[in-house]
């Protein structure tokens, strides 16, 4: 049998000793012609794998080279080597997978995350990759828990729809139409999506909110958790093309509620990750302290990153409304002294990711829930605020911003009222007919509810440190790159 294996972390885990044991994992490095590095992945800390000096054959030594990957069993005996309690003295040795060390590119040296990003196929096997990518695992999975031990319904949404959910029209479309200019056309010249695969105009999803918001109005509470698409021509490092949503809909529910499920759940996922990666966060903790000793004092983080985690899940979220937090910024010296890039021109303006930042890093110095914002600069079916001045309308939204990214997630108490659904879709030029299923939750037995989305890289970005957010998803999706 091949997978008899012990898990190098299990091992280092462990005192215990004097035991047989077979390992299996890829050879970080090989010195002296007798001390293995070997990785499994299963952790960033290598086992040591002790080749006793003239038991094993040249022609074998010469093929334990860095990328190798390797089967080796023997005995677990106390180390003499600093960093580790245990190793294993070699038995046997068998080469699985052979690395050619002229050609491997991830020799025992520093690389740049740039460099890195060219070879995704291989950065897993880098430590902060791997470190990195079993942090987005367990929030993954902290994900599903949160909201299984709260009786919630996980719904596939669909990938493939007819609908703008955001109404930004930055959408890819999805077709079997040929685009040799050859495609079936209307009288108008428009082409004639009714000759197409699913007979009209479909598109990969934005968000599966609307589709969500079918489902809580049967089961009450329901989560999707799937891929999302932003045909956004956007090279930053907030931006993918590809990205993983979060997105609760849940009956019953207004804004104030939303927003309290909302910051528990940020705060269960991350504590989740802090009580299952520790040695991971505190490895890019490092990383990350190594990494700001080259900025200027005034960029790099006030808190290092188990600092910042531990003051976001042992804190409440400072909560203030759209219209406060343009006073706040409008009265700045920040604004004052015009280092905006984007001037704080007034009520109805949009917030730039700057103007968020320095709400949460600058003024509170905390995450902070972002209430109440004019009508004019959100989606449709954001439920209309009550009693609101002349010319100031407001929804009924939130956003959470976060420290070192801005918005981390944006929500709202949905508009449960038809008339008032129907006159919003009119004012933003969205046909009733495209929607005449959504606008029916609204017809049978409509109830108040709301919802929110969390953009699950960015969240990984919060916890781990990372600077890019092409770095924490496997294979990122950005203008000009589809690689791998």
């Amino acid at each position: 049998m091949l997978n008899n294996r012990t898990r190098i972390k299990a091992l280092l885990a462990s005192d215990a000793v004097n035991y047989q044991a077979t390992v299996m994992g890829w050879v970080r490095t090989f010195r002296n012609n007798q001390f293995i590095a070997l990785n499994d992945g299963s952790t960033n800390s290598n086992l040591q794998v002790l080749a006793e000096l003239g038991k094993f054959d040249d022609a074998l030594l010469k093929r334990i080279t860095t990328g190798a990957c390797i089967k080796a069993t023997g005995q677990i005996i106390p180390s003499l080597g600093k960093g580790q309690k245990v190793e294993l003295k070699a038995d046997t040795i068998e080469i699985l997978g052979d690395s050619d060390p002229e050609k491997f590119p991830l020799q025992p040296k520093k690389h740049s995350l740039e460099f890195l990003r060219e070879i995704a196929h291989l950065r897993f096997r880098t430590s902060t990759f791997g470190a990195v990518f079993r942090v987005r695992h367990a929030l993954a999975f902290a994900v599903h828990q949160f909201f299984n031990d709260k009786g919630f319904v996980y719904l596939h949404t669909p990938i493939i729809t007819a609908s703008d959910a955001e109404g930004a029209g930055e959408m890819f479309r999805v077709t079997t139409l040929p685009i040799d200019g050859s495609a079936p056309r209307n009288e108008d010249g428009s082409i004639d999506f009714k000759e197409d695969f699913f007979g009209r105009s479909t598109n990969l999803t934005v968000s599966g909110q609307l589709e969500g918001e079918l489902a809580a109005m049967a089961f009450s509470d329901i989560y999707t958790f799937g891929p999302t698409f932003r045909a956004e021509n956007s090279n930053t490092t907030r931006h993918l093309a590809e990205f993983w949503m979060i997105e609760p809909e849940i009956a019953f529910c207004d804004l104030e509620d939303n927003a309290n499920i909302a910051e528990e759940f940020i705060q269960y996922i991350i504590r989740y990750a802090m009580d299952h990666c520790r040695e991971d966060l505190d490895f890019l903790a490092q990383r990350l302290a190594d990494e700001e000793k080259s900025l200027p004092q005034d960029k790099r983080s006030e808190m290092g990153l188990i600092e910042k985690l531990e003051f976001v899940v042992n804190n409440k979220f400072e909560r203030i409304t759209y219209t406060e937090a343009i006073t706040i910024l409008q009265e700045s010296n920040h604004n004052k002294k015009k280092k905006f890039q984007y001037p704080v021109t007034g009520w109805g303006m949009d917030l730039q990711s700057e103007h968020e930042r320095y709400l949460v890093e600058k003024h509170f110095k905390k995450p902070v829930i972002l209430t109440n914002y004019p009508a004019a600069i959100k989606a449709f079916y954001m439920r209309y605020d009550e009693g609101c001045e002349p010319g100031r309308q407001t929804v009924a939204a939130m956003d959470i911003l976060a420290p070192g990214i801005g918005e981390i997630v944006g929500g709202s108490q949905r508009e449960e009222r038809l008339d008032k659904l129907q006159q919003k879709m009119k004012d933003m030029h969205i046909p009733e007919e495209d929607l005449w299923w959504y606008l029916d939750t609204r017809r049978f037995g409509a109830c108040p509810h709301a919802g929110f989305g969390l953009g699950f890289e960015r969240m990984i970005q919060f916890v781990t440190g990372m600077s890019n957010i092409r770095d924490v998803i496997p294979f990122p999706r950005y203008p000009k790159s589809a690689e791998f």
